[in-house]
């Protein structure tokens, strides 16, 4: 712990006084097991456009400022007035310590569409040059009587809510949640106050809510209602344990790309009383750099499609490897080893979210958790912190806490319908012989089916992400009841996988970006879920529909 501390502190203390101190820091280190990242393979995919900018940043956070300069040039002759372009060109320049053309660059890359919250947001460390220019100042006191970020809707109940914010400086904030019809104030949250070693994020709780019902709430900052503060609304989820109709979003593979950051409005349209994101939900591929993945994060944070939608519909989320580390990656069986894992990587997970859970917490770290909408369970899985190398013996990509913590949820499950969700496929046909699905883990994936066998659990249905498409599958258990697959993970990447009809799937679909819509109905006699693929053009081209007495012997 006190080394990665250390390395913490030289890279924000000596990124730019020293411009080789962070390769020094990060010189061998003990990997206990996990794959070494590879950052450099990866940023030079830089013809998808959410490697482009991240591959300039890599250039400057090395310090190889003439690399960075040539290459952004480039590509803004190729795509003039790019908003992203012009503003890693600020970066750039402010770190060249030419402040008036970074400040030229900066209003630039506003005119042309970025959100001016995004030189407030971060990330801070590549931003301070500019902290004394008249545009800082500007919206420093913008942002002083509002969030950069948020509200973030996340661990909603059917008697709570949580929202998620990142100020400026650390704020008072605190949320007060309304009637939708009399505007009379049913609630209000504790003030809670951002915190600089939590990125200057804050995570705010509601309590005392109505199941499903319909609520307005307004947000106030340092006890006063924040300026420009318009009256947002959301819907606590139906009562734990009872029977619903509910309707929920679900995908992965959500890359950065402008053009594409509208399939968030496509998603707002469908009303979902939730938004499951599980995995390569931003595309951060370097858990080496704080800088990178603050980077990551706050580019999404700041599209106006994202926010709306996530100021009304609650987000839970869990990481797949490119948030996690990189392309196909594990992260070995030590908690604390390699350091990245522990004490950057899921601090900064932890930060730019607001689920109801994080693993075991500080001890046992992870982004598994579960919970529930109406009488159906989701149990959340992380497929990365814990995974070991699959070409060795013995082979695990849960970990022994996780495992048996699922088996546990399994058992003391009540719900009509018990969803797994995992970052990657559970059917082996979905990647060829990749060992990075759970074909890499057999043993492992036969002994949790083989559980609920033997536990009689009914009513389980699976979900995945990871693969550039959306398909279903089915997967015969010669000793129990066959089990369904619902699979999504095209976002908004601009990067397809083929589609799998001819190995076995119900169906595949890869272009354009879509989504999962997955509606469920334990009202019913026969209680059913139906999982729809939606396009980003709000287009329905594939649908299937289970019933409960198809999911038991």
């Amino acid at each position: 712990m006190l080394r990665s501390i250390i390395y913490l502190a030289l890279l924000l203390t000596t990124a730019f006084s020293a411009p080789h101190a962070m390769a020094q820091v990060l010189a061998p280190y003990d990997l206990g097991g996990a794959s070494k990242p590879r950052p450099d393979m990866k940023f030079r995919e830089a013809n998808q456009y959410k490697r482009v900018h991240q591959t300039a940043l890599r250039y400057i956070l090395r310090d190889e400022l003439d690399e960075t300069q040539a290459f952004l040039d480039k590509y803004l002759v190729e795509h003039p007035d790019d908003e992203e372009t012009l503003y890693m060109l600020g970066i750039l320049h402010a770190r060249r310590g030419d402040i008036a053309t970074s400040q030229a660059f900066m209003e630039r890359a506003i005119a042309a569409g970025l959100p001016d919250d995004r030189l407030i947001a971060g990330p801070r460390l590549m931003l301070d040059p500019l902290r004394d220019t008249k545009l800082m100042q500007r919206l420093r006191e913008k942002y002083s009587h509002r969030p950069a970020h948020g509200p973030l809707l996340g661990n909603v109940t059917d008697s709570a809510a949580a929202f998620w914010f990142r100020t400026v400086a650390d704020n008072e904030l605190q949320v007060v949640v309304h009637d939708v019809e009399s505007n009379d104030e049913v609630a209000r949250s504790p003030q809670v106050r951002s915190q600089p070693g939590e990125d200057y994020t804050a995570v705010v709780t509601v309590d005392g809510l109505h199941a499903d019902t319909e609520y307005a709430y307004t947000v106030w900052m340092d006890g006063e209602p924040c300026q420009s503060n318009d009256r947002q609304t959301f819907r606590t989820l139906p009562a734990a344990g009872q029977p619903s109709k509910f309707v929920i979003a679900f995908g992965g593979g959500a890359g950065y790309v402008p053009q594409n950051e509208r399939m968030w409005n496509t998603i707002a349209s469908f009303d979902p009383q939730a938004i499951l994101l599980l995995g390569d939900n931003v595309y951060i591929d370097d858990p080496e750099s704080v800088v990178m993945q603050q980077y990551t994060y706050q580019r999404r944070q700041s599209r106006p499609e994202w926010r709306s939608l996530t100021a009304r519909s609650p987000v839970f989320t869990i990481w797949d490897d490119h948030d996690f580390s990189d392309n196909d990656s594990w992260g070995g069986a030590d908690v604390a080893v390699p350091f990245w894992k522990k004490d950057w990587v899921f601090p900064i997970f932890r930060q730019n979210w607001a689920n109801p859970g994080y693993g075991g917490g500080d001890t046992q770290p992870g982004c598994w958790y579960a919970f529930q909408i109406g009488d159906v369970d989701f149990i959340m899985l992380d497929c990365r912190y814990y995974r070991t190398d699959p070409r060795k013996k013995p082979r695990t990509m849960l970990g022994p806490v996780q495992k048996q913590w699922l088996k546990d949820q399994l058992t003391e499950a009540r719900g009509t319908f018990k969803v797994i969700c995992s970052s990657v496929p559970w059917d082996f046909r979905t990647k060829g012989d990749s060992r990075d699905t759970w074909n890499g883990y057999k043993q492992e994936h036969e002994e949790i089916l083989s559980f609920i066998e033997a536990k009689n659990i009914e009513g389980v249905v699976l979900m995945s992400a990871d693969r550039h498409r959306s398909d279903a599958w089915k997967l015969s258990r010669p000793n129990g009841y066959d089990l369904y697959e619902f699979n999504s993970s095209r976002l908004t990447n601009q990067h397809i996988h083929p589609t799998m009809e001819k190995q076995g799937a119900i169906f595949s679909f890869n272009k354009p970006q879509s989504f999962g819509l997955v509606s469920f109905d334990t009202t019913a006699e026969d209680p059913q879920v139906t999982y729809e693929v939606v396009d980003i053009d709000g287009n329905k081209p594939h649908a299937i529909t289970v019933h409960r007495s198809e999911l038991q012997r």
